[in-house]
């Protein structure tokens, strides 16, 4: 039978325990938090890019169920992990990098000019509120992804993907 998941060759006819732990085995350093993102379309598309860079662990913090039907399946190769109070996530981020990305605060840089550290969290939030105050207190680091357009910000999904990529072309591609 032909194995239609949206996955390379090299993971084709693998259960998806196998692909999961092929993939353990090659992780990056790279962990992603996502606080209280309403959309769940945005959570999965994140969780989807997530897979795509490999990344070590996904944390949901707050919301805890979306529609997993955006991740297209790749949730099941990520360890995922929710969180049900700030404090919680917290305690899993000892000597790592957290890293904001969110345009409403004074505290913010641009993106572009970030020296990233192999260990790091890149955090994520609600598409209306931004990153809870608590949580931004809390980050090392604040960043915002430049805009050239009228509109003030990117998709949540969309800023992830960015900031993704940008983490592993310094950490990874050099």
């Amino acid at each position: 039978m032909e194995d239609t998941r949206n996955l390379i060759d090299e993971f084709k006819g693998l259960s998806n325990e196998q692909v999961f732990n092929e993939l353990s085995r090659k992780r990056t350093g790279l962990e992603i938090a996502i606080e209280n993102v309403e959309h769940d379309f945005n959570i999965g598309s994140i969780v989807r890019t997530a897979n795509s860079f490999n990344v070590s662990k996904v944390h949901i913090i707050g919301k805890k169920k979306y529609n997993r039907r955006g991740a297209m399946c790749t949730d099941k190769y990520l360890e995922i992990i929710h969180h049900a109070t700030l404090e919680d996530f917290l305690k899993t981020q000892e000597n790592r990098e957290l890293v904001a990305i969110e345009n409403n605060t004074p505290r913010a840089h641009e993106l572009h000019e970030k020296a990233f550290k192999k260990d790091t969290t890149l955090i994520f939030g609600s598409e209306n509120n931004g990153i809870t105050p608590e949580l931004l207190e809390k980050a090392h680091d604040v960043r915002y992804i430049e805009s050239f357009g009228s509109t003030r910000s990117v998709n949540v999904g969309a800023a992830a993907a960015i900031a993704m990529y940008e983490w592993a072309r310094q950490i990874i591609f050099n």
